[in-house]
C-alpha cells in the first residue's frame, strides 16, 4: 500500500482517450518548444530507446489494453478512490496526479497543473500521433502527460518493478517534464540534441525524487510513509531503463537520450535525499 486515507479523487484534469488498439501506429510525434521549435518525441520518451520504436511495425512492445472503450474508461477514472489506487493501475495514475498537484504548488511559484490522458492503443495529440509502443510521454504543445497502463507490464518485462511506487515514479517523471516546460528547461535541452535530452531526462528523474521526498509528509500527504523496499522498487526500475541497460552490448554514450542506469539512479536519489528542486540542475554540472 502506498496511498492512505479514503474517498474519491480529483479527476477534473484526467481524461480517457485512445483507439483501444495495441501496437505501434507508425506516426512520429512532433514536440513544440519555444518559438515554433519542432522536434521528434526522441527527447521525451520514458526509458525506451527511440531508435527501437520509431518507424516500423516490428517494434511493438505493448498489447491491447483491457480498459475498454473511452466511455467506460472515463467512467472508471471518474469513480476512482484512494482505496482503489492501491490495487488498480488506472486509479493509481489518477491518485498520483492528485499527490503531484498537492506537492508541486508548495515547491514552485506559478505552478499550473498539466492535463493527464490515460489511453489505450493510439492517440492523437497536439504533438502528433502516438502509440502505446512509445511508452508514457509528455507533450508540451498541449501541456499533457499521456499514459497507457499497459506500459507497467512492459516495464516489468524490461527488468523493472511493477510495484506501486515504481509506477508512481513513472507518472512523477512525466509531470517533471511539465515542470521543465514551465521553467524553460525543456526548450533549452531540446536545442542541445542528445546531450540536452540526457540532461532533461536526468533532471526529470531528480524531480521525481523530490516529489517522493515530500509525498508522504504533512497533514495532507496522500502517500503513507515510504519504505526502503518501495524506494528499492524505484531504483530497480531506474536501472532497467538506463540507456546502457536497454542497448546492452550496443551501448554508445553518444547515442544516449536518457542517461545510464547509474546516472538515473543517482539523480533520483539526489532528489529524494534533498527534497530540493534546486539540487536537480543537471545543466549546471559536467558530472552527470
Amino acid at each position: 500500500m502506498t496511498f492512505q486515507g479514503s474517498g474519491g479523487l480529483d479527476t477534473s484534469g484526467v481524461s480517457a482517450g485512445g483507439s483501444g488498439g495495441g501496437g505501434f501506429g507508425g506516426g512520429k510525434i512532433a514536440l513544440g518548444g519555444g518559438a515554433g521549435l519542432l522536434l521528434t518525441i526522441v527527447a521525451l520518451l520514458f526509458g525506451i530507446n527511440p531508435g527501437d520504436l520509431m518507424g516500423g511495425t516490428g517494434s511493438s512492445v505493448s498489447q491491447q489494453s483491457d480498459v475498454g472503450s473511452n466511455a467506460a474508461l472515463q467512467q472508471k477514472i471518474d469513480n476512482c478512490t484512494l482505496e482503489q489506487a492501491n490495487t488498480d493501475d488506472v486509479c493509481r495514475i489518477v491518485a498520483t496526479t492528485n499527490s503531484l498537484n498537492t506537492v508541486w504548488p508548495k515547491l514552485m511559484s506559478g505552478y499550473a497543473a498539466p492535463k493527464t490522458v490515460i489511453f489505450s492503443g493510439s492517440i492523437n495529440t497536439a504533438c502528433g500521433a502516438a502509440s502505446s509502443a512509445m511508452g508514457p510521454f509528455y507533450c508540451p504543445a498541449d501541456e499533457t502527460a499521456y499514459f497507457d497502463p499497459s506500459f507497467f507490464g512492459e516495464l516489468k518485462r524490461m527488468g523493472g518493478s511493477d510495484g506501486p511506487l515504481a509506477q508512481e515514479y513513472v507518472v512523477a517523471h512525466e509531470f517533471a517534464h511539465h515542470i521543465e516546460n514551465l521553467t524553460g528547461v525543456l526548450a533549452k535541452g531540446q536545442r542541445m540534441g542528445n546531450e540536452g535530452s540526457v540532461r532533461i531526462e536526468l533532471q526529470a528523474d531528480c524531480l521525481a525524487g523530490v516529489w517522493a521526498y515530500h509525498a508522504d509528509k504533512g497533514p495532507d500527504a496522500l502517500l503513507a510513509p515510504l519504505t526502503d523496499e518501495q524506494i528499492a522498487s524505484v531504483i530497480q526500475s531506474a536501472k532497467a531503463i538506463g540507456d546502457d541497460t536497454i542497448q546492452g552490448s550496443r551501448s554508445n554514450p553518444e547515442s544516449w537520450t536518457h542517461g545510464s542506469a547509474e546516472q538515473r539512479v543517482r539523480w533520483f536519489k539526489t532528489g529524494y535525499a534533498s527534497g530540493q528542486p534546486a539540487r536537480c540542475n543537471t545543466f549546471a554540472t559536467n558530472d552527470l
